[in-house]
């Protein structure tokens, strides 16, 4: 599995109602600016001490974060821990603003 997924991609998994987990590493406050419906909130600086009481190591897991630089540092820190099936939308919240759903917010 690839260590990135495109924002059309998991659009199209969340319109056919894909069993996978949508991690959003950004700041509270991002988060309230922006997001995306069904998101969990697990700031980057959380994920060491959240992920294994509240991740499913078998499970597909999205991370997303503004850009994509953070979804790829916790993505590859993810698999190092055994979620293989972890992957960073390529382009963040950005791109899925600017490619997918207009609706939300840029910033």
């Amino acid at each position: 599995m690839n260590y990135e997924i495109n924002p059309e991609e998991v659009k199209a998994k969340l319109d056919r109602g894909d069993d996978f987990t949508l991690i959003d590493v950004r700041e509270p406050w991002e988060f309230e600016r922006s997001y995306i419906d069904g998101a969990k909130l697990m700031p980057m600086g959380d994920v060491p001490s959240r992920a294994h009481q509240e991740l499913d190591p078998e499970d597909h897991i999205v991370v997303i974060c503004h850009h994509g630089v953070r979804s790829m540092n916790v993505t590859a820190w993810l698999r190092q821990q055994g979620f293989e099936k972890a992957q960073s939308m390529r382009g963040g919240i950005d791109a899925w603003s600017r490619q997918v759903d207009r609706s939300v917010p840029t910033y």
